[in-house]
């Protein structure tokens, strides 16, 4: 199948170092330079989205603990700081421009520590548990925060870190990737799994070489944010285009093409509950993309001090050797298989029986009634159906099956590929500390690539499910009051085409750029046209 990739809109909003459009509901951003100098136009384009997210942030942290959001910028921040000066400082100074640019774009009560946050959001579901001895290394928060925690000898302590199995409640409430889902915090953290992928070779493939698919699947208050496409032009590295939300240095839904031939995507491990504090993932996997050449080298920047947080199945190939590699990544363990015939699909458990058994608790691995071990019946019998046939097209009609290998008919619901839990009454589960019935949540999205598009550094997305099934927040509240208080901060996602994007060919920065000031305008007006118009189509 040939992908033509669209010229640039008409419609861009130019800075020095950075350039942003929109299209078919994605945000698509381009940056280059020093780190500084590409964090700083990054921000200063994304500074509405920004504000948006915090604003949200606000009412998921504090619904979802009972804590302000400013704790765990801090304690985040400070956990992970010396880190990131350590291993990663090219990444902190990036993380620095973000924050100044979001500033000079007006938006003043920004901090550095909340950029930090929002960047290693997916690492607090694996610390949380950890906080009452993990303080004690930190006599500023220890004194600060110690008593919350138990720390101190007193209160009741945070309890047991890791992912928690398909929804869990604890920390799940907190990580802004599984987002607040109306569950209330219980002794056990962890954090939603999410996410169905594959990627596919060989005599599995119609041409013989790589597709990789993937979507994620989200509570709609959180997933809603990843609607953006970010070109990184690094002065040292490859260049990478990578989906992501506005502030992130690195994809965490997580989906990446780069320079070096190289695709890259992941679907999470359910249950997990291992961690030490080390580098946090964000910045190993942001690494791994901006600098490797081959498979071995993500293997060695993924496993590198690494810290068990946002425990993953990293699906990555390489087009320069048509070889495919699987990574489950736990902690202790790390299990790396590389075909080059065949495939490897992602469905948020692990094949590895030591992660499984010694790193993980209550998987679904071998549960059809959950969405982990029907996923993962559905999507071997999809890889066989379509074998020697699986190209672009194939792919996203694969994101978008609805077939429930539990009920064997066609159901959208927690338990098919492009999920669906807004539909589904979760009739045949009971656990409380799993997803509610027609919570908000699903997938948000598709993206497929393949050997050719990653040649060109482009891949093929859609935005607000991987069906195209629309997303109508009042009308979705007035059927599920019991949903009603996130009613303020969800977005509506109408239906949208697969859409194919690529890098930007002739550099960011043209010979039209805007003023400072008249790009705030513009992008300030642009974000409140959407909320009215958002508004007007309701009434």
């Amino acid at each position: 199948m040939t992908v033509s990739i669209s010229p640039l809109p008409d419609k861009v909003i130019r800075i020095k170092n950075g350039l942003r459009y929109e299209k078919n509901g994605w945000i698509y951003v381009s940056v280059k330079g020093s780190p500084k100098e590409r964090g700083y136009a990054h921000g200063y384009l994304v500074v509405e989205e920004l504000r948006d997210t915090y604003k949200t942030l606000d009412f998921t942290f504090y619904e979802g603990y009972g804590y302000k959001r400013a704790m765990f910028s801090e304690i985040t921040a400070e956990l992970f700081r010396p880190q990131m000066l350590a291993n990663f400082p090219e990444l902190y100074e990036e993380m620095e421009g973000i924050h100044a640019g979001a500033v000079a774009a007006g938006y003043k009560e920004l901090t550095l520590d909340d950029i930090i946050m929002w960047n290693l959001q997916t690492s607090i579901d694996s610390f949380y548990g950890q906080l009452p001895t993990l303080l004690k290394g930190f006599p500023t928060l220890l004194a600060k925060y110690g008593a919350l925690f138990g720390s101190d000898g007193a209160g009741d302590g945070a309890g047991a870190a890791g992912h928690g199995e398909g929804g869990g409640c604890g920390s799940s409430t907190i990580n802004f990737l599984g987002g607040f889902g109306g569950q209330r915090p219980t002794k056990v953290g962890g954090a939603q799994d999410h996410c169905s992928g594959f990627i596919a070779v060989g005599s599995y493939t119609k041409d013989g070489k790589i597709v990789c698919g993937h979507n994620s699947f989200d509570n709609f208050i959180s997933g809603q944010y990843f609607n953006m496409i970010l070109d990184i032009t690094p002065l040292k590295g490859n260049r990478i285009l990578m989906q992501c939300a506005p502030g992130y240095i690195s994809s965490q839904t997580d989906y990446y093409v780069t320079s070096s031939g190289l695709m890259c995507t992941e679907t999470t491990i359910g249950g997990f509950d291992k961690f030490v504090l080390k580098d946090p993932i964000a910045c190993r996997i942001r690494q791994a993309m901006q600098y490797s050449k081959t498979l071995d080298d993500v293997t060695k920047y993924l496993t590198t001090n690494n810290s068990g947080d946002y425990a993953n199945s990293w699906l990555i190939g390489d087009t320069k050797t048509n070889m495919i590699m699987r990574i489950e990544l736990g902690l202790k363990f790390v299990n790396v298989e590389k075909l080059k015939d065949g495939y490897f699909i992602g469905f948020n458990a692990p094949y590895d029986p030591r992660i499984r058994n010694l790193e993980c608790s209550n998987t679904g691995f071998d549960d059809l009634r959950r969405h982990q071990g029907a996923r993962r019946v559905r999507l071997e019998q999809l890889m066989e159906q379509h074998k020697g046939k699986i190209d672009i097209t194939v792919g996203q009609e694969i994101m978008a099956d609805h077939y429930d290998t539990y009920l064997n008919k066609i159901n959208p619901s927690s338990r098919t590929c492009c999920s669906h839990y807004e539909l589904d009454d979760r009739a045949f589960m009971s656990d409380p500390g799993r997803p509610k019935p027609y919570q908000p949540r699903g997938a948000v999205d598709g993206i497929v690539c393949d050997t050719a598009l990653c040649k060109q550094m482009a891949f093929s997305a859609r935005w607000g499910s991987s069906c195209g099934t629309p997303f109508n927040k009042d009308e979705f509240c007035r059927q599920n009051i019991i949903w009603k208080d996130q009613q303020p901060y969800l977005h509506d996602r109408p239906s949208q085409p697969w859409t194919t994007f690529s890098v930007v060919k002739n550099g960011v920065a043209g010979p039209k750029n805007e003023t400072k000031k008249k790009v705030a305008k513009i992008l300030k007006m642009k974000f409140t046209k959407k909320a009215k118009l958002a508004t007007t189509a309701t009434l």
